[in-house]
């Protein structure tokens, strides 16, 4: 039976509940399937929200607050159902991974190595803010490098990237301005390309035919904005996690080879994506002890399912040494992580960076103030002084 406990995940939303959310998961999930006041069905345990993540009656073509749909383009991937998702994945994989390109992304490990130390090196010798000096400009120097955007454009995309991801609804005329230098740099590489995935996407004649102009700054824009913003927030939860548990950073100091299964472990305990929201019903679906309607929005906490009791033993407490089968904190099913690869090699080798630097600084904030999104979880800054 469904109970309406609209009060608890209107919480959620609020920013004043935004340093420790995971409370208020735990009381979401004392009834998997809950509807909100609004007619919005919450998902909130792990079994629910994985079997919906593969259930084909489950539509993202929604086009509530798509910032793509504002600006009068076509949808990215993100919020495409089959065929039209598959064909555009299909598409936007070749110049990215396996078949087409296996080693895209292996490649770029020397390039994040000598990012990495580059930014250590450059950390003040006495106070240092880990988001904007160590954790924001690696991945995106990283994503620009790899589409073929000018790292030196990174402030003008910044602003606008800031502007349409802290306001409450998406900033319309921040995004414009993002699109529009998007497709003067699209234009670009189609008259001149060069060797990187930008320039790929734009002369690439695959099976599946080119992306249209439309298509390609739809698709420029998910991955510039996701290509970064998640992994900035993956690499400050990271360190944020170790500076509160130092336990963990000398065990980290002591076996390099902890580094995987502590950020896969970080990834279930406080991921980046907190939540899947936009989705739509497009049958009936019963689940959970209730029954989702027919074109009910559907939001899916993935958080809350990385804590459930019933997937993972004591599920509030970080332990690298779990065995963990399976998390959300990539989603599942058709729309796993595009980037996921990526962003495990970068959280992997920041922390590598980053660790001998975490042993001899302590927290001046805590908690610290954290990014105004529900969806992105991570602190806008992580500031340190070094002893």
């Amino acid at each position: 039976m469904t109970t309406s406990v609209g009060s608890v995940f209107s919480a959620v939303l609020d920013p004043v509940n935004r340093h420790d959310p995971y409370p208020l998961y735990t009381s979401l999930r004392r009834t998997p399937v809950t509807r909100q006041a609004d007619g919005t069905y919450v998902v909130s345990t792990f079994r629910e929200i994985s079997a919906l993540l593969h259930d084909p009656r489950i539509s993202s073509a929604v086009s509530e607050n798509d910032p793509h749909e504002l600006l009068g383009l076509p949808p990215s991937f993100l919020r495409l159902d089959p065929p039209g998702h598959d064909r555009m994945r299909r598409i936007a994989m070749r110049p990215f991974g396996p078949p087409h390109t296996p080693h895209r992304v292996a490649d770029l490990q020397p390039t994040l190595e000598d990012l990495a130390a580059g930014l250590i090196a450059e950390l003040p010798p006495s106070t240092a803010d880990l988001v904007d000096q160590f954790a924001y400009p690696l991945p995106v120097r990283v994503i620009c490098a790899l589409l073929g955007v000018p790292l030196e454009d990174e402030p003008r995309f910044r602003a606008w990237i800031d502007a349409a991801l802290t306001a409450i609804t998406p900033d319309r005329a921040a995004l414009g301005e993002l699109a529009q230098y998007l497709g003067d740099l699209v234009d670009r590489r189609i008259a001149d390309p060069g060797d990187d995935m930008l320039s790929a996407l734009a002369t690439d004649d695959g099976p599946e035919g080119r992306m249209t102009r439309a298509e390609l700054v739809s698709t420029a824009m998910l991955l510039l904005i996701a290509g970064h913003e998640t992994t900035v927030n993956l690499i400050a939860n990271t360190a944020l996690v170790l500076l509160r548990q130092p336990l963990w950073l000398e065990r980290l100091l002591a076996d390099p080879a902890l580094i995987a299964p502590l950020i896969e472990e970080v990834l279930r305990y406080d991921p980046p994506v907190q939540m899947l929201p936009w989705r739509t019903a497009l049958a009936d679906i019963p689940i959970g002890g209730t029954i989702i309607p027919k074109g009910a929005n559907i939001t899916l906490v993935l958080a809350a399912g990385n804590r459930d009791p019933e997937q993972f033993t004591d599920p509030d407490r970080f332990n690298p040494d779990r065995r963990i089968a399976q998390h959300l904190g990539f989603g599942d099913g058709i729309h796993y992580c595009y980037g996921a690869p990526l962003a495990r090699l970068e959280a992997q080798l920041a922390l590598r960076a980053l660790a001998p630097v975490l042993a001899r600084a302590r927290l001046l904030e805590d908690p610290p103030v954290y990014r105004i999104s529900a969806v992105l979880r991570g602190p806008r800054h992580l500031r340190v002084a070094f002893d």
